[in-house]
C-alpha cells in the first residue's frame, strides 16, 4: 500500500491520499523504530511522500476509520481490494460482511488483476451452492478485471437484496 500511496501522491499530491496505519506496523511499512525519543509517531511520517497519514492504535481502529472515511466520501466511493496477502483478504471479507450486516452500504469491488482473485469467486460460488451464503447475497463483492470496470462497478453498484436490515445505531432511553 505504501508504493500505491507514493504513486498517487506523485500524481496528485499529498492530499490525494489518506493512509491509516496501526502504530505497530510503522516499523514494517515506514522503517520507523520506536526508540522512545519521539512522543508522537505521527511526526515521523513523510506526508510529502506518503500523503496524509493517521496513526492508530490497532487494526480494528484502522478498519473502522477506513469505513468512516469511505462512507463520508459519499456517492462514487467504495472499497476496492487489489491483489494482496492475508491482511488484504481479511479486510475485504470484513467490509463485505459489514455490507451484508448493514454496518455500511458502500460498494465492495474486487479488482481481479490477471485472475488473482479467481479462487475467491470460486469460493463464493461454492458457498452459495452449499448454502453458506444466500444466493441473494452472492453479489456483495463486485468483480472488476480492468480499471475501467472498477469505476463502472463503483458507479453502478447495487446492494444485495439479501442484506440484513439491522440497525446499528445505539438507542438511548428517554
Amino acid at each position: 500500500m505504501g508504493e500505491l500511496a507514493k504513486a498517487l501522491v506523485s500524481l496528485s499530491g499529498p492530499e490525494a491520499v489518506h493512509g491509516i496505519i496501526p502504530k505497530k506496523l510503522l516499523e514494517y511499512e515506514r522503517d520507523y523504530i520506536d526508540d522512545g525519543t519521539v512522543q508522537d509517531p505521527q511526526q515521523v511520517i513523510d506526508q510529502e511522500t506518503f500523503g496524509r497519514t493517521t496513526v492508530v492504535k490497532d487494526m480494528h481502529t484502522r478498519k473502522e476509520m477506513m469505513k468512516e472515511e469511505v462512507v463520508k466520501g459519499g456517492a462514487g466511493g467504495g472499497f476496492i481490494a487489489m491483489s494482496g496477502g492475508y491482511g488484504t483478504l481479511e479486510e475485504l471479507m470484513e467490509m463485505a460482511t459489514w455490507n451484508q450486516l448493514n454496518i455500511h452500504d458502500m460498494p465492495v469491488v474486487v479488482f481481479n488483476i490477471d485472475g488473482f482473485w479467481d479462487g475467491l469467486f470460486q469460493w463464493v460460488k461454492k458457498s452459495v451452492e452449499e448454502g453458506f451464503v444466500a444466493k441473494n447475497n452472492e453479489g456483495i463483492m463486485a468483480e472488476a478485471r480492468t480499471a475501467e470496470e472498477v469505476v463502472e462497478r463503483l458507479r453502478n453498484y447495487r446492494n444485495a437484496e439479501g442484506r440484513f436490515k439491522l440497525d446499528w445505531e445505539e438507542k438511548r432511553a428517554p
